[in-house]
Parts: structure tokens; sequence; C-alpha cells
């Protein structure tokens, strides 16, 4: 069985950071290319950014680009993303998923065969 868990969410101040973790057990993250998603209350999900298996190709969405990076570390099974310079309305729940497809730069959740259950991201003003 499948399970993908994130960690790392918490309450900061804007212009503060935070580092998210993705762990998985039941599979081999090395196989998968992963993204990390959030969802803010009343609003659809969105794709934040995105690597290959490889972490040699990455995207961001333009409203976290030059603030957050993507990376993962294949031998500890654990995917990243260090979020820099936090905003208010990056204030959501984030989620970690895989793919055993090829990214894109749309970042698209039907794209993602396996999904964590969220971690929350509060950022005050």
């Amino acid at each position: 069985q499948v399970q993908v868990v994130e960690s790392g969410g918490g309450l900061v101040q804007a212009g503060g950071s935070l580092r998210l973790s993705c762990t998985a057990s039941g599979l081999t993250l090395d196989d998968y290319a992963m993204g990390w998603f959030r969802q803010a209350p009343g609003k659809e999900r969105e794709g934040v950014s995105a690597i290959s298996w490889s972490g040699h190709v990455t995207y961001y969405a333009d409203s976290v680009k030059g603030r957050f990076t993507i990376s993962r570390d294949n031998a500890k099974n654990t995917l990243y993303l260090q979020m820099n310079n936090l905003k208010p309305e990056d204030t959501a729940t984030y989620y970690c998923a895989a793919t055993d497809g090829a990214i894109t730069s749309m970042i698209e959740s039907g794209e993602y065969n396996y999904w964590g259950q969220g971690t929350q991201v509060t950022v005050s003003s």
C-alpha cells in the first residue's frame, strides 16, 4: 500500500521561511517525478512546483519563482520544498504528489498518481 506523507507545515510570519518534506512508503520515489500543490480555502488546487525523477528538471508557478525551491534526496526517499519570503497569500494546505509520467511546466494535478494528505501552511501578516 502506497502512503505519501508531508510534514513541516506551520504558522510563520510574512517574510519567514519553512521547509516542507515529503516521504513515501510502498514506492521508491526515484522512480517517480514529484510535485507540490496547494489549495487555499475556497480556491482550486494549484501546482506550485515539480521536479523530475533525477532532479535535473524543475518547474515553478510564477507566483513562487525566486522564493521557493524544490529538491529531492532519492537516497533518503524524500522530497523537499524550501519556502522563503513567505507571503500571506501562500497560506494553504500543501500537498505532495508522485507521477510515473513526465512532468510538464503546467504542473497539472491530473498527471499525478499518488497524493499525501497535506500539511497546513499559514502565513500571518
